[in-house]
């Protein structure tokens, strides 16, 4: 059965509050099924924003700049300048859109590392052989490293998750949920760089530019919040997995749990090929690093930006750079060690492969440029920036309860808008400048969205991995149905929502440092 394929049959809940929750999930699905492609989306957005302007521009709305002092002005997008700035503007739009170059640059050297099979070795040399009374830890630890390999982490993950937990005497099914959620529900934290840094960083400073065209969000700057949040979210779920819900009933499998045969062994065990290619990867990978550190600590390296800094170094500016460089090396050396990569052709060949994988992105990337392009240009982002600040302003709300109130908010939309990338790009040209102007950080501001925007993927029917999953647990029960995975997401998802924000609020409170900013 592929993962796909399966037809997920809704199963009646216990309770009447999960009764609610799934009546609520099925109304959410319903809504969302009605919405557009993001692609056609973004273009029934610029629509409404290109008529908005127009109704705004002719009723004369404007606001002042609390920090130029300068009048702005509502600019009708569908006047003379503003169709010739569409038109003309539609090729720089897109060549200037922040994450393109950025998230194109790293994909290339994770591509390399992806397809050489380094991913996939050391997410099942993660949790082979580990103790059972650790196991779902380990999985879900594995999970938030996974995430440096991007969607692939799901169809790696949740049928190895099922393996390990059989291999372990405990349900298939309760391992393919451990792996699904820690993927999903934490998502936007991981104790390694990943895509998600450079793409949200770069619309970060997209939109930190409406206030100060100086400011810039690095890779980095919630690099130390995201390792906290990925042990954090890791050890959650397995306290709620391991006391709570391993305690059901309905785990068992269509088929008792027996040993592992001989085929599904080797798809758990790396072999001693693999496993000398690993030790000789993780050595390059710390020369790597240490060559980084050596090179960028004397105070006169070229490495260094104004004055000896590092922060504004060109090291941290080209972190995306950096990141492919880095992947691009290790998967080269471990594919030539295993022989996934025979000659430089192969290597070529994987980076053509991983830039194909990247086209739906790139065609999204497309209509969001332009959207956001129309929006800058009329100035409508910039006012509802300035009225939210000054009615945030008036209601004298402590900064931490903005966050939180942010945290809710996008917590809703991604029910809905599941894309990470569309989401914030959507989001932050109003929110961003909306809270520098009450003096709260962008970082900040991006590290409570990577919060919200991760918990409730894992709930969502909107997400298409949400089916896969399920796909994956049929294959070990197959009565299971949307409500049988929902009745485990929900749960998980709920308390690490409460316990991940309340981390973020002390984090923000005991003013540390999200991350090299």
């Amino acid at each position: 059965m592929s993962a796909t394929s399966a037809q997920p049959q809704p199963t009646e809940p216990r309770s009447r509050a999960l009764r609610t929750a799934f009546r609520s999930f099925a109304a959410i699905e319903k809504i969302g099924n009605k919405l557009p492609n993001p692609f056609w989306l973004f273009w029934i957005l610029a629509g409404v924003v290109a008529v908005l302007s127009a109704v705004l521009a002719v009723a004369g709305v404007s606001t002042l700049n609390p920090g130029t002092h300068e009048v702005i002005t509502v600019r009708n997008l569908l006047s003379e300048d503003g169709l010739t700035m569409a038109v003309a503007g539609a090729v720089d739009n897109f060549a200037a859109f922040p994450p393109l170059a950025t998230i194109l640059t790293v994909m290339f050297g994770i591509a390399v590392a992806e397809r050489s099979g380094l991913f996939t070795a050391l997410l099942r040399r993660m949790v082979a052989r580990v103790p059972g009374r650790y196991l779902t830890f380990a999985l879900s630890m594995t999970a938030m490293v996974s995430h440096v390999a991007g969607d692939a982490a799901y169809v790696t993950l949740i049928p190895l998750g099922a393996l390990v937990f059989r291999a372990a005497g405990r349900s298939p099914v309760l391992g393919c949920i451990v792996a699904y959620v820690s993927i999903s529900a934490g998502y936007d934290a991981s104790p390694s760089l990943t895509t998600t840094d450079v793409l949200l960083s770069s619309i970060s400073t997209a939109a930190a530019h409406t206030i100060d065209s100086g400011y810039v969000v690095t890779p980095v700057a919630n690099y130390f919040f995201g390792l906290g949040s990925s042990v954090l979210v890791a050890l959650v779920i397995t306290l709620v997995v391991d006391k709570v819900l391993a305690r059901r009933s309905d785990l068992e499998p269509d088929e008792p749990v027996t040993a592992l045969n001989a085929d599904e062994l080797d798809a758990i065990e790396v072999s001693g090929q693999q496993r000398r290619a690993l030790r000789v990867t993780g050595l390059v990978a710390l020369a790597f690093v240490a060559f980084l550190v050596v090179t960028i600590a004397p105070s006169s390296s070229p490495l260094r930006g104004e004055d000896g800094g590092i922060v504004d170094s060109p090291l941290i500016g080209g972190m995306a750079l950096v990141l492919g460089v880095f992947f691009a090396v290790l998967g080269t050396v471990y594919g030539r060690m295993t022989g996934t990569f025979s000659a430089a052709r192969d290597i070529l060949a994987a980076m053509a492969d991983g830039a194909r994988s990247m086209a739906p992105i790139l065609v999204l990337f497309f209509a969001i440029s332009q959207f956001l392009a129309y929006f800058k240009w009329t100035n409508i982002g910039d006012i509802l920036a300035v009225k939210g600040a000054e009615t945030l302003r008036d209601l004298d709300m402590n900064g931490w309860t903005v966050l939180v109130g942010v945290a809710v908010l996008i917590t809703f939309m991604n029910l809905v808008v599941t894309s990470g990338s569309a989401l914030w790009a959507l989001a932050a040209p109003v929110l961003v400048p909306m809270l520098m102007l009450i003096g709260i950080e962008p970082v900040t501001t991006q590290a409570v969205y990577r919060v919200a925007d991760s918990v409730t993927n894992c709930v969502t029917p909107m997400s298409p991995y949400f089916v896969m999953a399920l796909g994956f647990i049929q294959q070990h029960r197959k009565s299971a149905g949307i409500g049988t995975l929902a009745s485990f997401t929900i749960p998980i998802a709920a308390v690490v929502w409460v316990v991940w924000v309340a981390f973020f609020v002390a984090w923000y409170l005991l003013g540390i440092p999200f991350g090299v900013s």
